[in-house]
């Protein structure tokens, strides 16, 4: 190994269905200390907005988990849980509460999905005091618009009769009328940012119905009438606050829910990744370091479209600080804003024994403590 370092950030995603982020850092720095060991190590859990958020912002940041029985998204009683960071911000994955993976195949139906229960956590993070909210919206089993969310938080749904109308996929093209005096008040002063990866449109060809309920459970019919019920939200949404979702990017994410954040809640749709950096002060962590390592299970050309080591890379280009990145595999030899790339995993060995969490370890720890990362 070349030179000599004194700060080393390393900030990777986890190694899915083998290390944690931490675990992932954890073996870095064994690595590190074995040429190093007096170099400061700042090891940084991380996460790209999606599964793992929750643990990884508690693993840096310090807070506690919170357990609240709510409604799974066919409005059965579950306990689902969120976090409260140590500066009172609620961490919330609607995947918790309202996601596909809590239901069988044979219940999967976004006519009558409802992310009621999503509404409900975000409702007890209000009633705690927090105030500002950070959300991940992956893996929804849902297509109700966010109906469901805002009933839970007070919002009113109304049809022609006055009738009021369930928040579900199926109740969006009868709605005619938005009831918000009896919204929480503690909504006005909450600010709501959102991990979202897709850009979506509300609507249409390429909206939330269309592209998404397929795998909720929709038929093709269900997915016109989805369509079609949509287009009608939007447009009472439109002359009820005056905001024209219909082509935002990201409205159509979650089956709508990203546009019912940004409609109801004005919330503000950023990248998971450039979420969860934020959310850590990571751009003042690294103005000192002398090498940033970041990385994820398998690094290929779709690295390069917002997801997390892409991030780290390029927040650590602005103040000069040179990134190697770390993989189980990859199936590309560099990528730009990476010094080198490095695959920990032996060629010959088999991916099921490389997936075992102790042999992976091994693998990152022998991978960076034989000279591999000289800069």
């Amino acid at each position: 190994m070349s030179g000599k370092f004194h700060k080393v950030v390393v900030a990777s995603d986890s190694f899915k269905g083998c290390l944690t982020s931490i675990q992932v850092a954890d073996a870095v720095e064994k690595g590190i200390h074995v040429h190093w060991p007096d170099c400061q190590v700042m090891k940084l859990a991380v996460a790209d907005g999606g599964e793992g958020t929750i643990e990884a912002l508690l693993t840096t940041m310090g807070g506690r988990n919170v357990k609240v029985k709510v409604q799974d998204p066919l409005g059965r009683p579950i306990e689902a849980e969120y976090a409260i960071l140590k500066d009172d911000t609620a961490v919330i994955e609607m995947s918790k509460a309202s996601g596909l993976t809590l239901l069988h195949l044979s219940e999967r139906n976004p006519l009558h999905t409802s992310t009621y229960g999503t509404g409900q956590l975000i409702a007890d993070a209000l009633h705690k005091g927090c105030r500002k909210f950070l959300i991940g919206i992956g893996g929804s089993a849902t297509n109700d618009a966010g109906t469901g969310m805002l009933e839970a938080l007070g919002y009113r749904f109304l049809d022609a009769e006055c009738n009021v109308l369930k928040g579900v996929g199926r109740s969006l093209e009868a709605i005619m009328t938005i009831d918000t005096s009896a919204a929480i008040p503690e909504l006005k002063s909450a600010e709501f940012i959102v991990a979202c990866d897709v850009d979506s449109p509300f609507h249409g060809p390429k909206g939330a119905a269309h592209v998404y309920a397929p795998q909720k459970g929709a038929s093709p019919e269900m997915v016109d009438f989805l369509d079609n019920g949509l287009k009608h939200f939007a447009d009472i949404i439109k002359g009820t606050t005056g905001k024209d979702i219909s082509e935002m990017p990201g409205a159509g994410a979650a089956g709508g829910l990203g546009g019912a954040f940004i409609a109801f809640l004005n919330a503000e749709l950023r990248k998971g990744a450039e979420m969860v950096l934020d959310a850590i002060g990571f751009d003042e962590i690294i103005r000192d370091a002398d090498l940033v390592i970041t990385g994820e299970g398998k690094i290929d050309s779709q690295t390069l479209t917002g997801k997390l080591p892409y991030a780290v890379a390029s927040r650590a280009a602005e103040v000069n600080v040179p990134v190697v990145a770390i993989c189980g595999r990859s199936e590309v030899d560099a990528l730009p804003g990476f010094r080198f790339i490095i695959p920990v995993t032996p060629a010959d060995q088999p991916l099921v024994q490389a997936m075992l969490p102790e042999v992976a370890s091994a693998n990152i720890i022998s991978s960076i403590s034989y000279g591999h990362i000289n800069c």
